[in-house]
Order: structure tokens, then sequence, then C-alpha cells
């Protein structure tokens, strides 16, 4: 009888150890983190400098242009990307427009509440149009159908579904993919100079085309973020929504693809060492290796799918 009671009391030891590491966990969260990186381990169990799991798939939405949801953890991103026809502002007639917008409804954050926008949505937003336009990644000029006449607008939406940590980083890469995934519909102009999007094999012969084929974006140098979680002499990488509520300082390195540095951003905090930021940018181009294969394999999946 006794060793029949056994595992129910082991078990009930171990329920009652967990029950005290949690509450630890939610009263002293700084000591919890300390004791963790005291060991060179996080509280998920990664090393500092891992980031983690991340998947992509492209083609997420239907209705786009292009699209893509990315997952980084825990952290959900979908970006789509919808053309609209637009006539070209006059100091630029050769080239077309990108606006980007990121969205984080309440269902991603119970920090997020009904009818109260995020105070963060506007800042990325702001941060990846100015990563998109200065790395030049898009030619804008390849987004113009009719010098000075019409020219491509690309909405750039981008949702953030679960926000759990280093957002811009997964929001920046569902932008490449969704852009990476972008086909430029056909278009034709109309009698009275309008230009229209034509749809299916019926239009091709019906109407006289300004672009013979659909066609994919020519991409330049792709940029890659890392974000890194700066306490007393640990960096970590990627961090959590619960790490970044415990730290305070914050680096975001964004690399392209030829490995140049196209931005760095300190949120909050003291001075930051020469040679912490050192180690973020090489953690950020060991990073950016990760991600560009990731997104090449995406491409090959959608690639076998589509010949299914």
């Amino acid at each position: 009888m006794a060793e029949k009671t056994e595992p129910a009391a082991a078990a009930a030891s171990r329920l009652a150890g967990e029950m005290e590491v949690e509450a630890y966990r939610r009263l002293f969260p700084l000591a919890f983190l300390e004791r963790h990186l005291g060991e060179s381990v996080r509280p998920d169990a990664r090393r500092l400098s891992e980031a983690r799991p991340t998947t992509v798939a492209l083609g997420a939405v239907s209705s786009a242009h292009g699209s893509a949801l990315v997952r980084l953890g825990d952290t959900a991103m979908l970006a789509s990307v919808k053309l609209e026809v637009m006539l070209p502002p006059a100091e630029s007639s050769d080239e077309g427009s990108v606006a980007v917008e990121f969205h984080m409804p309440p269902i991603c954050s119970p920090l997020v509440r009904p009818g109260r926008p995020a105070d963060v949505a506007p800042v990325i937003s702001k941060a990846l149009e100015d990563v998109l336009m200065s790395s030049g990644m898009l030619n804008l000029k390849e987004l113009c159908l009719i010098s000075g006449k019409a020219s491509w607008l690309a909405y750039l939406d981008i949702y953030c579904l679960n926000a759990d940590g280093s957002l811009f980083d997964a929001a920046l890469i569902s932008a490449v993919a969704a852009f990476t995934h972008l086909e430029i519909p056909l278009v034709s102009v109309g009698d009275d100079g309008r230009v229209f999007t034509v749809g299916g094999n019926e239009g091709k012969t019906k109407f006289e085309l300004v672009n013979r084929e659909k066609r994919k974006l020519t991409l330049g140098d792709i940029p890659f973020s890392l974000t890194c979680a700066l306490h007393k002499d640990s960096i970590l990488a990627d961090p959590t929504s619960e790490e970044e509520s415990i730290i305070e300082t914050y680096v975001t390195v964004v690399v392209d693809s030829s490995d140049r540095i196209v931005s760095i951003q300190k949120l909050g905090g003291t001075v930051t060492s020469m040679t912490a930021v050192k180690e973020c940018i090489s953690l950020a181009k060991e990073r950016r290796r990760k991600l560009r294969e990731i997104l090449i394999d995406s491409v090959e999946v959608m690639e076998v799918d589509q010949t299914e």
C-alpha cells in the first residue's frame, strides 16, 4: 500500500515545487532572471546568444498580391502587400510609392486595450518604413507603369497576431517575406486613359497590356534585424516579452544581405559600451545568415507547392 502512495506523493511534491518556482518568478522577476543569467542560461532554456525558432510561410493571404506569416518563437506576424494604381508625384514621376502600417489589435497582447492603439505601433511603422527605404531593397522605379501618368502604390500592412517580444525583428522579416512573395499583376489602359488591372487569360487577349506578364520585384540588399537586451555583462539575443519587461536597455541592429550596417538603434537604459555594441553587431550578422536561409527555404517550399 505504501508503494502505491509514493508516486502520488512524489507528484504532489513536484507540483508544490513548480508552484513555488512560478510564485518566485512572478514576485521577484529580476532576481529570477539573474539567477538564470548567472548560469549562462535563460528562463526558456535558451543560450544567451540564441534566437528563438523562426518559420516563414509565404502566400498566407490569398486576396493580397504578396503576403507572409512569420513566427518568431511565440511572436506571430501576418504581412500583406496590396497594389493600387496611383498618379505619381511630380517630383518622382517615374517611381511608385510604399505605405507602411503596423497594427497591434487587442488579441495580440493583454496590454493592448480595445479602442486604444498601442503606443509602440506608430513607432514600429516608422522604423520599418525607414529601414525598407534606406536599405535599397526596393527599387521604386520598378513600381512605375507609365512615366508621369501611372505607378503602383504598395500598401504594406503588418498585423501582430501575438506579441511575445522582438516585435520589430518579426515585423521586418514578415515585410521582407511579403515583398519576396509579391507578384505584380497585369494592367491595361482604357479608352479614357484610366489604368486598371487585368485578370485571367481572357483579359490578356481582350485588352492591350502595359506589362506583358506578371512579374516579381527585383529586390536589392535585403535587411534583417536582431534585437538584443543588455543587462549588466549579459547580452540576450531576441528577448521575450517577459525579458523585455525586466530589462531596460535594448539595441536593435539591422544589417543587409551584404553584411553592411543599415541602422543601429538603442532604446532605454544607461550608456552602452562600444564592446557591447560590437557584440550585438556580430550577433546580428550571424542571425542574418540564418534568416536568409529560412527565407530561401520558404521560397523553395512555395515553388514546390505550386508545381504539385
